[in-house]
């Protein structure tokens, strides 16, 4: 791995109260890191302002859910992002999340944040198999959850390296 000057960025950013959407960062971040094809940091959301999306190729977001949705820190990053509409086009963009329950509103989490990085003009990686719009886990990462997020933060670095290698 070069020293990352001439390598894509990737952001993995994330809120965590409990730890367990913090855990997913970690693993996808990490999957993503070792391909060698990205420069990939982690941030919580509290560490970020809606401009520092700019710096990178890639953004995944990570939000637990509450109430079927993200957490509120994730959706004012969100909002503040609109200041820089359309200069997100063409970045890759990917979710996760985390919830208590099973049918606890994961799913729906992970496309309200999809929803507002294809209104960027986000190029968002999907998956084939396995969790389709991006890594779910039920309360803490589990041996299924974990190899999720792995395989996303690959297929992400993949990608990103595709469109933005330099």
């Amino acid at each position: 791995m070069s020293d990352g000057s001439d390598q894509p960025r990737m952001l993995v950013c994330y809120y965590s109260r409990t730890g367990h959407t913090q855990h997913m960062a970690d693993a996808i971040a990490q999957a993503a890191n070792e391909t060698g094809k990205v420069l990939t940091q982690v941030k919580s959301i509290d560490q970020l302002d809606a401009g520092d999306l700019l710096d990178y190729d890639a953004i995944i977001i990570g939000s637990p859910t509450y109430y079927g949705s993200m957490a509120a820190g994730v959706k004012h990053l969100i909002d503040e992002s609109v200041a820089f509409h359309g200069r997100l086009a063409g970045k890759i963009g990917g979710a996760f999340a985390s919830s208590a329950n099973i049918g606890g509103g994961n799913e729906t989490t992970v496309m309200d944040i999809l929803k507002a990085m294809l209104v960027h003009g986000m190029v968002v990686q999907g998956s084939a198999t396995g969790d389709h719009y991006g890594p779910v886990a039920i309360g803490d990462m589990d041996e299924r959850c974990q190899g999720q997020c792995r395989d996303y933060g690959r297929q992400v670095a993949e990608l990103t390296a595709r469109l933005f290698g330099r």
